[in-house]
């Protein structure tokens, strides 16, 4: 998909290149504005799910409370505080063990698989 550049689009990308916490849409738009001033949070909800379609961040949509963006659209594992619903990235290597014992028990193509770890963060503790 070729689209014309935008330099929001490209500030809002860059953003969450820099941030390991997984913001939310509403703390991009309030970091973005302070340097494009009149961006709306309209503009901010597009622009993520553009640049999720292309593949370039990940929506990390955890059901309750609001979804998280990730500038590392790679595939990776998640931790989720029970207590303060902080999520961070693990440093683990991908189970692809999980996408074969799937397998087994279903007569469709497993082609891929996301998991969430849940527990106390060490702030929490």
């Amino acid at each position: 998909m070729q689209l014309k550049y935008s330099r929001q689009r490209e500030s809002i990308k860059n953003f969450l290149m820099t941030r390991k916490d997984h913001p939310t849409a509403e703390v991009i738009y309030t970091n973005v504005r302070k340097e494009y001033p009149n961006i709306s949070l309209g503009t901010v909800y597009r622009n993520l799910a553009l640049l999720t379609e292309m593949g370039e961040i990940m929506k990390i949509s955890m059901g309750e409370g609001s979804d998280r963006f990730d500038g590392n659209p790679l595939p990776h594992y998640h931790f989720v505080c029970r207590k303060c619903n902080c999520v961070t990235d693990l440093a683990m290597e991908r189970v692809e063990l999980m996408n074969r014992k799937a397998s087994e028990s279903f007569s469709g193509i497993i082609e891929d698989h996301e998991a969430y770890f849940y527990g106390i963060c060490e702030n929490c503790l």
